[in-house]
Parts: C-alpha cells; sequence; structure tokens
C-alpha cells in the first residue's frame, strides 16, 4: 500500500522533553503527598494524564486529586521545564523532507494548545509546513488509546490508515497506532529501548529525526510503500 500521510508524534520524538516532562509529574506528585521514584514516573511519559495517573493513585485520589494533579503538572511543566526543551536535531528537517515528497503530515499531539505552540516555535515550524495538527482538546483519551491518530487522521481527507504511517518514541504510541489500524517507525531518542518499540509493533526503528532523515529513501517513508 502506497504511503499517503505520515503523523508526527511530538514529544520524545521531535524534541527532547521526555525526562523534563517525568520531572514534572514527580514534583506534582510530591507536592500531594506522592514520591514516585523518577524512573518508574519516565516509563509512564507517552501516556495522557488520564492514562497515567492511574498507575499511581487509587480510584478515589484519582477522584478528589486528579484534575487540580493534572493542572498543576501542566503549570510545572511550562513554567519550569518548557523553557529547557529542545528540538532533536533535523527534526525540522524531517518535516519539510516528508512535504517534499508529496505526503501529508500531521502533529499527532496530546499536548494542550499553547504548548504545542511553543513546541512548534522549539522545532521551527508553523502551520503552513503542515496539513494538520491535534492538541489534548481533540481526543477524550489518550494514548495508548488510538483518540488522538484517529482525529488527526480525521482531518487528512482521502487518506485510509493503510496509507498512513505514524513517527513515535514510545511503546504507547505503537500501540495507539495498531489500534487505529496505522503502522509506526519507532524512534529511540525518546529513551525506550528498541525492544520495546518493535515487540509494540513497530515495522522499523531509528535513532532519531537526524538518522531517519539521513536514510529517508529506504526508509518505509521513502520506498513509497508499506512493508508487510
Amino acid at each position: 500500500m502506497m504511503i499517503k500521510a505520515a503523523l508526527f508524534d511530538v514529544d520524545g520524538t521531535l524534541v527532547d522533553s521526555v525526562d523534563l516532562h517525568a520531572q514534572a509529574w514527580v514534583d506534582a506528585f510530591k507536592e500531594i503527598g506522592h514520591d514516585i521514584p523518577f524512573d518508574e514516573m519516565r516509563a509512564q511519559i507517552g501516556k495522557g494524564g488520564d492514562q497515567l495517573m492511574p498507575v499511581f493513585l487509587s480510584p478515589e485520589e484519582l477522584e478528589e486529586k486528579g484534575k487540580a494533579l493534572e493542572k498543576r503538572r501542566g503549570d510545572i511543566f511550562r513554567e519550569g521545564y518548557l523553557p529547557r526543551v529542545r528540538a532533536f536535531p533535523k527534526a525540522a528537517e524531517l518535516l519539510r523532507r516528508v512535504g517534499k515528497a508529496g505526503l501529508r503530515s500531521a502533529l499527532a499531539s496530546s499536548a494542550e494548545d499553547e504548548e504545542l505552540a511553543a513546541l512548534k516555535r522549539i522545532i521551527g515550524i508553523d502551520g503552513g509546513q503542515l496539513d494538520a495538527e491535534t492538541s489534548s482538546s481533540d481526543a477524550e483519551r489518550s494514548k495508548p488509546f488510538p483518540d488522538i491518530f484517529e482525529a488527526a487522521l480525521a482531518q487528512l481527507p482521502g487518506v485510509s490508515p493503510d496509507e498512513t504511517v505514524v513517527i513515535g518514541d514510545t511503546p504507547y504510541d505503537a500501540e495507539a497506532a495498531g489500534k487505529a489500524g496505522i503502522r509506526t517507525i519507532g524512534m529511540l531518542c525518546g529513551g525506550f529501548p528498541e525492544q520495546a518499540l518493535r515487540e509494540a509493533g513497530c515495522i522499523a526503528v531509528y535513532r532519531g529525526p537526524a538518522h531517519l532523515l539521513a536514510e529517508y529513501d529506504a526508509s518505509p517513508l521513502g520506498a513509497g510503500s508499506m512493508p508487510d
């Protein structure tokens, strides 16, 4: 099946932010009396708050404190950690290469609108270089549910799931994409091991945007058709 579109995860795929998100969650949980080890929290990054918080909170705590905790995490991240986020090398160039090749492209992010706008500035892209983008308001459930990828694909009329590839850095990306009938290219730059990405369904794995760009012609994006 010929590839017509690429859906890009943002955090951990195009920008180096996974550790910073994990620390923001650790800080927020600590404020409500939960001292979560950093490594345990980092393993959950890639999920949205709706899927992450139940890992560490009882149903009662989630009901009582969940909304405030998620808001506080967002405030901590934007105020203390967002200024430290940097784009991975060649992230913007990879997006431009996809467009130059004639593929449609979308950012499939669960970030809030304000945060996504900041991340686009960090990457060095504007809306004119993309065919679509999503934010947290576009999906009821976060990864590993498929909602965010389905929402992005809905903004690309005439493109089917089997004509689309997701580029993401976590097993949750691959799981979510698989539930939407989309295959995934994995990126190691987010910190998950290659084995975890392949076990979750990734059809190819690259070190990061610069590696995928360098290998573009031989990759599932450049080959023009999806491997079986």
